[in-house]
């Protein structure tokens, strides 16, 4: 009888904090308000913000394809690059190679790379330019995966001769 009791009494109180928890109830056809970025206020807690129809997140800006104006697909954003500010400081595109295999990298200035939405879902990335210029540009070479000949890798030792017995 008394573990009955006990295990009654947990139930009401696990099912009390529960509805406590429960969000407020808004009014049908009311839509989320978008607040401010999360910022840190007064009290040192996290505001917290929706997202907006105009906004792109980045998991659908990396493998974008990227066209020119004659609409050829030229390669496609790999990566986007941040300042200590948290803006844009470049995209990073892959152009050539096969399935990733000889694709070369190369950092594109914000303002050259235009981003556009062709319908509500769907985005479109254009650029000026072709692949032989894109292909020309300087590798852009990620820090700490510089890449090494096998002749003067440091890890790479050469073969050490034969000791005479």
């Amino acid at each position: 009888m008394r573990s009955l009791l006990l295990g009654t009494t947990l139930l009401v109180a696990g099912t009390l904090g529960a509805l406590a928890q429960a969000p407020e109830a808004t009014a049908p056809g009311t839509a989320p308000v978008p607040a401010a970025p999360a910022t840190l206020a007064n009290d040192l807690r996290p505001t917290f913000v929706a997202q907006n129809p105009t906004d792109m997140v980045t998991s659908k800006l990396v493998g974008l394809t990227i066209q020119n104006g004659a609409n050829e697909t030229i390669g496609e954003i790999a990566d986007v690059v941040l300042d200590e500010k948290s803006t844009v400081k470049s995209w990073v595109v892959g152009v050539g190679g096969f399935l990733g295999i000889g694709t070369k990298y190369v950092a594109i200035d914000p303002s050259a790379l235009k981003l556009s939405r062709t319908n509500d879902t769907t985005l479109k990335a254009t650029i000026d330019t072709n692949k032989d210029q894109l292909r020309a540009a300087p590798e852009y070479i990620y820090l700490g995966k510089a890449k090494t000949d096998a002749k003067t890798d440091a890890n790479t030792k050469p073969a050490e001769p034969a000791k005479a017995p």
